[in-house]
């Protein structure tokens, strides 16, 4: 059988050319006279709908990095511009709120991004529709597996209608398989939705499945040391020659920066 290759949306008109820019970017931790560097000089473009992994050590601020592009934070020297406004965020763990169903947890969010009431309902239905959770609207968080929560937790995020969807190692707690699938469901949806993401994980193969785009950061203080653009064509294995082979390379550039910094 033929592979049907799969190709972004193609861009509706742009009125940025770029999803988000940091330039110059530095991030220190601790008291004044003690201040440890975590980032240092940190310039990114990420394109609309590109996706972008950001590949690195343990502790080398990627999660940091993260956070100051969603907001939460405010870098101690340059600057991060988002043109489409507030990020969307999907962290490690899938935060859904137990006591509401996997509809109301993707309802909050659509509440808070100021959709009416009369609409939410629907929306939240074709959202789960869009992960492939057709007929969970009504399911308790303790009713889903780890998957599922996952894929609820992505829907919750793409209800903000960010044109920017930061992901934090989401899929690093699941097994294999169910990590394998989500692969496949994260490429489609980025696909069919054109949103650009900036994807955080230490997977080096991961990394390489999903991404356009690849940037290594050195471990702390974090710098860009070096990318790689992806130009293996999707749907991408995590088995296939192709990136097994680019992850060999890119794992022993990563070796290497462990290795200069301890």
């Amino acid at each position: 059988m033929a592979t049907t290759l799969i190709k972004p949306a193609t861009p509706v008109a742009q009125t940025a050319r770029y999803a988000a820019r940091l330039d110059h970017v530095s991030k220190s931790f601790g008291r004044t006279g003690a201040r440890q560097p975590v980032l240092d000089d940190i310039s990114i473009d990420v394109s609309p709908g590109e996706f972008v992994t950001l590949l690195g050590a343990s502790g080398c601020g990627k999660s940091t990095l993260l956070n100051l592009v969603a907001g939460l934070d405010l870098p101690s020297a340059g600057t991060i511009d988002v043109p489409g406004g507030r990020p969307a965020l999907m962290f490690q763990e899938h935060a859904l709120f137990p006591w509401l169903t996997a509809g109301e947890n993707i309802e909050l969010a659509l509440k808070m991004r100021g959709m009416a009431k009369s609409a939410r309902s629907d929306e939240a239905e074709r959202l789960l529709d869009l992960v492939r959770l057709t007929g969970s609207y009504g399911k308790r968080v303790h009713e889903l597996s780890g998957g599922m929560r996952q894929r609820v937790a992505l829907a919750r995020a793409l209800a903000q209608d960010s044109r920017l969807l930061l992901m934090d190692e989401p899929f690093a707690a699941l097994d294999a398989i169910t990590r394998d699938v989500l692969h496949e469901e994260l490429t489609r949806i980025w696909c069919e939705t054109n949103v650009s993401v900036l994807f955080v994980t230490h997977n080096v193969r991961e990394a390489v499945r999903l991404a356009q785009r690849v940037l290594l950061l050195s471990s702390r203080p974090g710098r860009i040391v070096r990318e790689w653009q992806i130009d293996i064509p999707q749907p991408r294995r995590i088995e296939d020659s192709a990136v097994a082979e680019l992850s060999v390379e890119i794992t022993e550039e990563l070796r290497g920066e462990i290795r200069r910094h301890g």
